[in-house]
């Protein structure tokens, strides 16, 4: 079963239930957003072309703003040969407090031959009390190219709201040519908020990875981190995987902002070009 057709099962669980599928194509000049389908409050804004030589840039927008206990949203995107995508959101993520029902978010990339995809979605803000599974398969063809991140903000540190209740369920899978290369499972609650093997009680952490990186890659993002506390890299065959704990949201993003500007250049051959959204 899909996970697309995994999210049609639970239409019966009261709440948003959406889907949205997007399919890249390359041109000789550029790569075309070919395909954009969407059922329920998910969508995305015309394809940007910043970068002046044709990357496509594509925001998903998620009008109702965040997502409560029930919702079920799934997202495709299949990036044909030779194409290459950038993905990220206008805003911050959201889940909110569940009186019982969990929430789910479920990503499905597919990555054909020399194509690429970074999946750089803005941070996600986990509320207390939220109860939630998020899901990210990553299938990658053997000279496909990915980077992506996922940034989690939980309770509001803002409010001196912690995460003294609720359970966040976040799964990443990459599979290349068909066969699992990493697959990790991360539960928070409570216990894993506040305790010394977990969270240490700071509100903000997130994850890189990048493949196929090379050595130098990972060395020079040992560098930028040198002797920095709450942050860490390896390279598990040629996956990278930076990770990072942070009181400040905004602090973290900075610092994977700066490992994506070392990254890019070495497997994509090209500069970092954020996204204009992200100044806004």
């Amino acid at each position: 079963m899909s996970l697309n057709n995994q999210a049609a099962v639970k239409s019966e669980v009261l709440g948003w239930q959406a889907s949205l599928n997007l399919s890249f194509a390359a041109t000789s000049e550029k790569t075309l957003l070919v395909k954009r389908q969407h059922v329920g409050p998910l969508t995305v804004q015309r394809p940007f072309y910043p970068e002046g030589d044709g990357v496509c840039h594509v925001y998903i927008l998620h009008p109702p703003g965040g997502i409560v206990g029930g919702d079920c949203l799934a997202i495709s995107v299949d990036a044909k040969a030779h194409s290459h995508a950038l993905i990220t959101t206008p805003a911050a993520g959201k889940f909110y407090r569940s009186s019982g029902e969990q929430a789910m978010q479920i990503v499905e990339i597919n990555v054909a031959e020399n194509a690429a995809v970074e999946w750089l979605p803005q941070e996600t803000i986990i509320y207390q009390g939220a109860r939630l599974k998020s899901v990210v398969k990553v299938n990658l063809a053997a000279t496909a190219r990915f980077i992506g991140w996922e940034i989690l903000s939980l309770g509001r540190p803002a409010s001196n709201e912690g995460f003294d209740y609720g359970l966040a369920d976040l799964h990443w899978q990459i599979y290349y040519q068909n066969k699992p290369i990493f697959l990790e499972r991360l539960q928070l609650d409570a216990k894993a908020f506040a305790a010394r093997w977990g969270l240490q009680g700071f509100s903000a952490c997130g994850t890189l990875f990048a493949t196929p990186a090379s050595s130098e890659s990972l060395v020079a993002v040992q560098s930028l981190i040198g002797d920095t506390k709450g942050r860490g890299v390896t390279r598990i065959d040629n996956v990278l995987v930076c990770r990072g704990l942070d009181n400040r949201t905004d602090t973290l993003r900075h610092f994977f902002e700066q490992v994506w500007a070392i990254v890019r250049p070495d497997m994509l051959q090209r500069n970092a070009c954020a996204p204009r959204i992200w100044a806004t």
